[in-house]
């Protein structure tokens, strides 16, 4: 390859774009004669397929650059000594790769230095004293690596001119210097993603050209006597867009300031904080907001009605933090939303008809607002954009299911479970063509199922039982050849798609029966012609039933007794050793690619519908864990994601699975990643010692009957925990030999919370007690959260 030259360019000019594509697409390694080009003064060769260490003739041979352009490919390696050697150099992009090992010092002599981007690679160590030495730099970024060390309490001294400063994704500790606010000229300050702690500077307003402070993920506090001054300060900052506060330690009442901060604000996210108290009646002064972020927090009260005036809304999320009251007919003003999610809360009322003037919306979530009443809104049916999921389960609502559900011929997931629905099912819904899930289970539905239902080409779940449907099933259902879960009521057909039906299907119908083999269900009853033979056989079933309970009964009681025993000498093994709390690092996705080696297939470890399972070993660590990967192209798997984040945010007992910590991120693609990191489990999951793969049974891979004594008093403590101890109460809703895993010692934990459903404190004895409380949920083996009163 030839050299491309470029000098005489003034320092003035804008070194390489960061995000600015190549034309080319090289690949391989670097070119071998490089040091030829001793007057090239700009490389640039990011955005390629480029790997293998970076040369260390580049230093060594080619002192004129003045910028080197290499980010966005595949190198590997630490970064080259000899680029020290560079005196002209002003800017170094070296981002997305693969590179290991510290970051120089030498680099901090290199006085000409004004943007240096080293953000997302594996470097290591604290980021060198001597780069503070560069009062030039406008531009400094080295988020998503493994530094550590804390930032300098005089960094406002160091850099008259930064605008940008991005220490993300870190494991940065300390607090934030006041001094911070001194750099006059920031206008993005990225710092989330750490472990930084104390307060924020209130004094941040000075940074009045700020536009983006990204403190996300961190120890970071406040509370009603001390810490949110900041929000205050920041109404001075009025080209401010980005406002990111989630998952830190912010407690105490949300100041209603908040509401002054600049217009131009357009995104605020304050999920998974403490945080109490209302949202501020004002808010709607922010009409400049495209996201909106209360999620999982412990706020109260109502939705204000100002809401109504952020018509730039784009995505809102209420979820999971305890609101309450009407919902605001104003939200239908907010015609350019297209997320609401307001599930988890203590919501009442009917749903406002306005809502369907939201023509933008294609996803609505409400479920498990155990007030919400009244009829399920025609308006909402009628929205064009609502394709991805409607979700309305687990709330009160009543009436019938209004006919222009046929009109979301464009939606792929309708939920209603858990209403009070009555009437038919509407022939119309069969004009929902691409609809892949359908729960209308545990309503109040009668007459026939419809024969519309065989439209849907595309359905893999349908759930239709704890109704009062009547006519049996129609052979048309057996068409649909997508489908994977079916859950009914009746005579399974023989005809159609239904003699390939499998058990995987059909696994966990109590009330379906069927006389084909393969699908294990219980035979359909048959009246017998003869009225002698059919009290004989009779008498023959009631004797058999008594004396199988009688030997049921006394092998019950001894069970119970036996389990008892071992509880309780593990009780009280357990109180004199108790288990020690642990505070772990956050861990960025690289460390975690590189444990699993590229989660390689050798760390697999187990697959299931949302994500797959890796043996993972971090530098530094001596014991193994466990990193679940979750399938963000699996419908369902975000939510489960953040399901499972919250079970185990909330629980913890020694009979749980520990998670240690998670991560959301990007991965080097820049997609979407989303992984949990839990305690490594050696001895694999209970299923693999029940149903062992070996053709004979040894006494290596079998249970003896000490050990399934303690395994199931492990089970009971956890389940008892997580009903009776835990607040709220939390229903496990797929708890199965797959789902417990064993220990080293061959202890038991229960792990995959990511459908879990949490019970409000204030609901919870309502729903314990009703008939309704989870219905059909998990999957294949799994067993019901509680006595036949409660599922």
């Amino acid at each position: 390859m030839g050299c491309t030259v470029r000098s005489g360019e003034p320092r003035s000019s804008p070194a390489p774009a960061d995000t600015r594509p190549e034309r080319n697409l090289f690949s391989g390694t670097s070119p071998a004669n490089l040091s030829s080009c001793i007057s090239m003064t700009i490389m640039v060769l990011h955005s390629n397929k480029l790997g293998g260490h970076i040369p260390d003739e580049i230093g060594k041979t080619m002192t004129s650059l003045e910028a080197i352009a290499l980010g966005n490919n595949s190198f590997t390696g630490p970064i080259p000594v000899s680029l020290t050697n560079l005196s002209r150099l002003q800017y170094l992009g070296l981002f997305s790769n693969q590179l290991y090992g510290s970051i120089p010092a030498g680099l901090g002599a290199i006085q000409s230095m004004w943007r240096l981007h080293l953000f997302t690679n594996n470097l290591s160590g604290v980021l060198p004293l001597s780069l503070f030495n560069l009062s030039g730099l406008v531009s400094l970024q080295v988020g998503g690596n493994l530094l550590h060390g804390s930032i300098p309490a005089d960094i406002g001294n160091k850099f008259p001119g930064m605008q940008i400063l991005s220490l993300s994704n870190n494991n940065f500790t300390g607090i934030i210097p006041s001094t911070i606010s001194n750099l006059s000229d920031l206008t993005t300050v990225y710092l989330g993603g750490n472990r930084l702690a104390g307060y924020v500077p209130a004094t941040l307003g000075r940074l009045q050209i700020l536009q983006e402070l990204y403190l996300s993920v961190n120890m970071l506090e406040a509370n009603d006597k001390e810490g949110w001054g900041f929000i205050s300060s920041l109404a001075n900052c009025s080209q401010l867009r980005w406002l990111l506060l989630d998952d830190n330690s912010f407690r105490g009442h949300l100041p209603g300031s908040i509401a002054n901060l600049s217009s131009t604000l357009q995104i605020l996210s304050l999920n998974d904080n403490e945080i109490s108290g209302s949202i501020p009646a004002d808010i709607g002064n922010l009409v400049g907001l495209n996201t909106l972020l209360i999620v999982n927090t412990s706020m109260s009260g109502m939705i204000p009605e100002s809401i109504g005036k952020l018509e730039n809304l784009v995505d809102f999320g209420l979820y999971s933090s305890g609101l309450s009251g009407l919902i605001p007919p104003s939200i239908g003003n907010l015609t350019k939303l297209t997320r609401f999610l307001a599930y988890y809360n203590n919501l009442e009322g009917p749903i406002p008809e306005s809502l369907g003037n939201l023509k933008n919306l294609f996803l609505l979530d409400l479920s498990t607002n155990y007030y919400l009443n009244g009829s399920i809104p025609k308006e909402i049916l009628k929205l064009p954009s609502l394709s991805y999921y409607l979700d309305l389960s687990y709330n009160s609502l009543s009436g019938p299911l209004p006919s222009e559900v046929g009109a979301m011929t464009d939606l792929n997931q309708l939920i209603l479970s858990g209403n009070q629905l009555s009437g038919q099912i509407p022939n119309s819904i069969g004009n929902c063509i691409v609809l892949e899930k359908l729960l209308l289970d545990k309503n109040s539905f009668e007459g026939s199922i419809p024969q519309s239902l065989r439209n849907m080409k595309g359905l893999t779940v349908l759930n239709l039982t704890m109704n009062n449907l009547s006519g049996g099933i129609p052979d048309a259902i057996g068409n649909i050849g997508a489908l994977q879960q079916l859950y009914l009521q009746g005579k399974v057909p023989d005809g159609g798609a239904f003699r390939n039906l499998s058990y995987k299907s059909v696994a966990g119908n109590t009330e379906l029966c069927s006389g084909a083999p393969q699908l294990h269900l219980a035979p359909c009853s048959i009246r017998p012609t003869r009225k002698g033979r059919k009290k004989k056989f009779k008498s023959l079933i009631v004797s058999l039933i008594t004396t199988v309970t009688v030997l049921l009964s006394v092998s019950f009681i001894l069970l119970v007794w036996m389990l008892r025993k071992k509880l309780k000498q593990k009780q009280k093994e357990r109180a004199q050793s108790p288990i020690a709390g642990e505070k772990f690092d956050r861990i960025p996705y690289h460390a975690l690619s590189k444990g699993t080696d590229g989660f390689s297939e050798a760390n697999l470890l187990g697959s299931g519908r949302y994500g797959t399972v890796y043996k993972c070993l971090l530098d530094n660590e001596d014991k193994p864990l466990a990193v679940k990967v979750f399938n963000l192209r699996q419908s369902g798997s975000s939510k489960s994601f953040e399901v499972e984040c919250e079970a185990m945010r909330r629980i913890r007992h020694r009979c749980l699975i520990k998670i240690i910590t998670c991560c959301s991120s990007f991965d080097l693609q820049g997609q979407e990643f989303k992984a949990l990191v839990f305690e490594f489990m050696p001895n694999g999951s209970l299923d693999v010692w029940l149903h062992p793969k070996f053709q004979k049974s040894t006494t290596r891979n079998t249970l003896s009957l000490d050990q399934r004594l303690d395994i199931a008093s492990d089970i009971i403590a956890a389940v008892e925990y997580l009903h009776d101890s835990c607040q709220p109460p939390v229903i496990h809703c797929d708890l199965k030999p797959s789902n417990i895993l064993l220990a080293e010692d061959m202890s038991a934990r229960v792990g995959d919370f990511g459908i879990s459903k949490f019970l409000p404190e204030n609901a919870s004895k309502r729903m314990l007690n009703a008939s309704s409380t989870t219905g059909i949920r998990g999957s294949i083996g799994y067993v019901a959260p509680g006595d036949s009163s409660s599922t």
